[in-house]
């Protein structure tokens, strides 16, 4: 297939374009400075602006640029730059796919499972109701933007990402020297449940969507056995082979991370429902079989 992806340079961007590639699909990366290589298409989601020129002939995009939620301090401008950068880019590409005389069969936009709010004990799948919040509105106004696309009959998939399991990079990239370090333990009270993924699911996961025609909507991309950040702390030890037992308090995530460190307090008991009905298979469904898989 030739297909296009936004946020190529990203952990998982990077992951997904090196694994299409080494099957043989051609990609497109789409680059916000003019194009320099064959391979490249020039946008600008700020303008919502894309090279349709470029687009032409693709039978797929993946769409998975976006400002990092935990890169930096939640002020109030960070947070417009966070939900600016989702939703007009989304915005950008679903217009521009749109646009075209011969449209891409498959759109997947990567959003998140901060669409369900906190969801505490209670485990959710893909037909549960939105929660409250901030990033729960800006994955609702994120997955919104890709009507266009919807419209035009391009079929739309809604990837809702967890907690991508990676030492390269993401949450999980900043737990793996602290953990190494000795210093790791669960974080707050640990009951809360973290939804996570193995960076190569995620990678099998994105790929499942783009061949799986009957797939559309709302799908998420999180590991089968959520576990709670106690059990986190303590796969992370001993598969590292440090202590892992002292928490972090509460009060000091918040006062480090501000606002965002309600987010992180918060449970998550997310379920891949749509997912394992189509048929994927998870290589690393447990925590410690992630953790263990990222080191590889």
């Amino acid at each position: 297939m030739r297909i296009a992806v936004t946020g190529s340079s990203g952990l998982i961007g990077r992951a997904l374009v090196s694994s299409l590639r080494a099957d043989g699909h051609e990609v497109l990366r789409l680059v916000r400075r003019p194009a320099r290589a064959g391979d490249e298409v020039e946008w600008d989601p700020g303008r919502r602006y894309v090279d349709t020129a470029g687009l032409a002939g693709s039978d797929a995009v993946v769409h998975l640029a976006g400002a990092g939620v935990g890169d930096h301090r939640w002020t109030e401008a960070y947070k417009r730059e966070i939900r600016d950068s989702r939703v007009l880019g989304t915005a950008a590409v679903a217009e521009a796919v749109a646009s075209l005389d011969a449209p891409p069969r498959t759109l997947v936009v990567g959003t998140g499972v901060g669409y369900y709010g906190d969801t505490g004990d209670r485990a959710v799948d893909e037909d549960a109701p939105p929660g409250t919040g901030f990033l729960t509105d800006v994955c609702r106004a994120w997955e919104a933007a890709a009507a266009p696309a919807e419209e035009a009959g391009i079929r739309t998939v809604y990837a809702r990402t967890g907690l991508v399991v990676s030492r390269h990079g993401g949450a999980w990239g900043r737990l793996f020297p602290v953990f190494r370090a000795g210093l790791g333990g669960p974080l707050g009270g640990g009951r809360q449940y973290w939804s996570h993924i193995a960076l190569h699911d995620h990678i099998a996961a994105l790929r499942h969507l783009l061949e799986t025609g009957g797939l559309s909507g709302p799908v998420n991309l999180t590991a089968p056995e959520p576990v709670t950040q106690r059990e986190v702390a303590a796969a992370m030890g001993r598969v590292l082979r440090r202590p892992a037992v002292l928490p972090v308090p509460a009060a000091a995530l918040r006062l480090v991370l501000g606002e965002f460190a309600g987010d992180v307090l918060g449970s998550q008991r997310v379920l891949p429902r749509r997912l394992l009905e189509s048929g994927f298979v998870f290589a690393f469904p447990g925590i410690e079989d992630a953790v263990r898989a990222a080191l590889r």
